[in-house]
């Protein structure tokens, strides 16, 4: 697909990091499958992954921990 930022470069398969903030807690996923941009870099994510990342986000969440790192995996 045509970058919608820089409207020059198309999208492939790729990987980027998530970093999702909720009051007090911040989560970071690293190696989240996305269509990056081969010019500028910027990384789309589909419903169904971004949907995964919330859920488990507020999981996050609700336990109590301020900050996690951790590296996404596929259900």
């Amino acid at each position: 697909m045509k970058c919608v930022v820089c409207k020059h470069g198309e999208t492939s398969e790729g990987e980027t990091t998530v970093t999702l903030t909720k009051d007090n807690t911040t989560v970071v996923f690293k190696e989240v499958p996305a269509e990056v941009c081969e010019n500028c870099g910027e990384a789309y994510v589909d419903e169904e992954v971004t949907g995964k990342l919330l859920a488990e986000a507020e999981q996050i969440t609700a336990s109590g921990s301020k900050i996690d790192v951790r590296v996404y995996k596929a259900a």
